[in-house]
């Protein structure tokens, strides 16, 4: 008995220390690894980088567009740019002209921060993958609008022009990127600049910025011209408002422009001056052929430009909460881009059969936009623009609002200048008997929009807008043109009379943008 008593026990003893050493062994819930922890430094949507005190932030969007008798960002049916993925072919109304486009894009950017003894180290990417009509199956384009590095004060790198409001021209929150009458930089332009913090909602910043392309018109040599007959080269410039190699006298980068602003955010409102200095060179005076000539024939002095802004825009009005008003007015003297500036081009021209003179085939508008002029041994004519934009948001639900916008630009040639693109428009026409109907030449042109947009934002970040826009150039020209070349105003126009005659341009927009 006390044997079977002995072996119990053991047995037991046995047993428990087993069950004993299994539970030793189960595993013991760790502490969670939290592999990706929020910053709250800089507002939502940041995390900081594993192993690191820099604080990231994805973004981006995904957006579709059809625009109607417009290009890519509604661009306006004002030009002729056959062979550009996106910008179709609208000026002439001829049957290769595109009623509509489309567009697909996709937005990444990315934004980090660090604390640091200096203050805050940022730095911000933005690109975008579009495929728009006329790319091929799998074709596209990469774009950047920024990229820049912010460092005690400092900005290096790619980033809106410091001449530029915050609002720039989407104050409406249109989806034109064409609203004329003040700067718009979305796309972003190289820069250095320096910004000082005043408080209370009060900055300044100074910058010296590329103005290579995006703030820089044409030059026009009007010396260099051919004065034979009628040919298409020579008409294109009257026609499409195409600047040949040889019309195109700009000389290159010399400086940068420099550029200012002072800056005051409120709750209620932000208020904004802004001064830009713009180089203006010139390339070499023309030949007795008529193109642009080499280095013995010497060229006119660099000429300084200059544009001036102001902005105010409203944000706590009676007319409910998140509506506001966003004005701008801004002058330029040798620095138009200021004023036409962002995506748009420097030639504007549109065709239509609405005529002034009996048996006239059509009418037409083509004018030109440039910095300054010259002719064989003078100086630059700067060219003298101003323009207005303005733009209402009202909400009437918290996912349905409508915007209304508009702008005003006028651009003005002084008396030389005129004379000298007036010589080179007789000139290009074959001689003054290709003028007719009482035709008198001005240069001077002006371009003035209004239009409208509604959103309705089903769910957050998900928004579907249409707009509606008019725009009408109106340019100084009077009479006729007789026109001797067949394609040569432009594509498929045949010879016959066009009577110079103000053009009216609508044009629309549908976008669906989901925002993350």
């Amino acid at each position: 008995m006390s044997t079977i008593k002995s072996l119990i026990l053991g047995s037991a003893a046995v047993i428990a220390a087993s069950a004993g050493a299994q539970a030793a062994d189960l595993p013991v819930k760790a502490k969670a690894v939290q592999y990706v922890k929020i910053c709250s430094l800089y507002g939502a949507g940041f995390y900081y980088i594993p192993g690191t005190d820099t604080c990231i932030k994805l973004g981006g969007y995904v957006q579709a567009d059809a625009n109607i008798n417009a290009g890519n960002y509604n661009k306006p049916a004002w030009d002729e740019t056959a062979g550009t993925a996106g910008a179709g072919v609208f000026g002439t109304g001829s049957r290769n002209s595109d009623y509509f486009t489309t567009r697909s894009r996709v937005q990444l950017n990315i934004d980090t921060r660090t604390a640091t003894e200096y203050g805050v180290v940022r730095t911000y990417w933005s690109s975008n993958f579009e495929h728009s009509t006329g790319f091929g199956p799998s074709s596209g384009n990469l774009t950047m609008d920024y990229g820049f590095i912010q460092f005690a004060g400092f900005t290096f790198g790619k980033a809106a022009s410091t001449f530029q409001t915050p609002w720039a021209s989407v104050g409406a929150n249109n989806n034109t990127s064409f609203l004329l009458g003040g700067s718009d930089n979305l796309t972003g332009i190289t820069k250095a600049a320096y910004t000082w913090q005043f408080g209370n909602g009060l900055s300044a910043e100074v910058s010296v910025e590329d103005n290579k392309v995006i703030t820089r018109a044409p030059v026009l040599n009007a010396s260099a011209f051919p004065v034979a007959a009628q040919s298409a080269a020579t008409l294109a410039y009257l026609g499409n408002g195409t600047i040949t190699a040889a019309q195109n006298g700009t000389g290159g980068q010399h400086a940068p422009d420099f550029v200012g602003n002072i800056r005051l955010d409120q709750a209620a409102f932000t208020a904004q001056l802004s001064g830009a200095v713009h180089n203006v060179s010139a390339n070499y005076y023309a030949t007795p052929a008529g193109v642009i000539g080499t280095e013995p024939l010497g060229h006119p002095g660099d000429a300084w430009g200059w544009a001036i802004a102001g902005g105010l825009q409203l944000k706590q009005i009676p007319t409910g909460p998140g509506d506001k008003i966003s004005l701008d007015f801004t002058y330029s003297d040798g620095a138009p881009k200021y004023v036409i500036g962002g995506v748009t081009a420097n030639t504007f021209d549109k065709f239509s059969g609405d005529t002034n003179f009996a048996g006239s085939y059509q009418s037409f508008a083509a004018v030109n936009l440039y910095d300054g002029v010259y002719t064989n041994g003078s100086g630059i004519e700067k060219t003298k623009v101003w323009g207005f934009r303005g733009g209402y948001v009202h909400n009437w639900t918290p996912n349905w609002e409508t915007s209304v916008f508009g702008s005003y630009t006028k651009v003005d040639y002084n008396n030389n200048a005129s004379v000298a693109i007036c010589n080179a428009r007789t000139n290009s026409a074959g001689g003054a008997g290709n003028q007719i109907n009482g035709y008198t030449c001005n240069p001077d042109f002006a371009i003035w929009q209004i239009g409208t947009r509604t959103a309705w934002t089903p769910v957050q970040n998900l928004t579907f807008s249409g707009e509606f826009m008019y725009t009408m150039i109106d340019q100084s020209n009077t009479g006729s043109l007789n026109v001797t070349v067949a394609n040569g105003i432009g594509g498929f126009k045949p010879i016959g009379v066009y009577d110079y005659k103000d053009q009216g341009i609508y044009s629309g927009s549908l976008r669906v943008r989901r925002t993350w």
